[in-house]
């Protein structure tokens, strides 16, 4: 049978269920002590670190501490692993970290030129659209202009749509 035990906000014991004073301060915190002598000492704002039979204490001054009361963290250390990316297999990702810098550098410019060239030529087909459409509006204007339009007269009918 496993006993769920919670430890003493003041002197670090053991708290056995059914055991111990639950405090709850007025900023809904809540603080376990083992009995009333913990629970005084920590209204009177004593500091468990000057007591000596407190787990604070005996941590501070590298008393004799029990395992089972403080456990020792573990560092999970990693292992080196070498894994293929998404699009990229194990190989080429090594002979990409096996070459030179200037080499790497070279590429990348190379690249880049090809993209603005691509940019360029884009834009000077749009621009090559855009008059295009220029010239033949222009032209359809020009034969428009030709046939008179009567004027427009002023709008008829209420301007509506106000409160009543």
């Amino acid at each position: 049978m496993v006993l769920k035990t919670e430890l003493c906000r003041f002197s670090g014991a053991k708290i056995y269920p059914g055991k111990g004073i639950r405090f709850v301060r007025s900023d809904s915190q809540v603080f376990l002590f083992a009995n009333s002598k913990c629970k005084r000492y920590f209204h009177n704002r004593l500091k468990p670190a000057k007591l000596t039979w407190t787990a604070m204490y005996r941590k501070q001054h590298k008393k004799d501490i029990h395992a089972e009361t403080i456990k020792k963290k573990r560092r999970a250390t990693k292992k080196p692993y070498s894994r293929s990316i998404v699009g990229a297999t194990l190989e080429v990702i090594q002979k990409r970290r096996t070459e030179k810098s200037e080499v790497r550098d070279a590429a990348r410019e190379a690249a880049l030129r090809e993209i603005k060239e691509r940019i360029k030529k884009t834009k000077d087909e749009k621009k090559a659209k855009r008059a295009e459409l220029m010239t033949k509006t222009q032209k359809t204007q020009t034969k428009g202009s030709s046939v008179a339009r009567a004027p427009k007269g002023p709008k008829l009918g209420g301007g509506g749509g106000g409160k009543r």
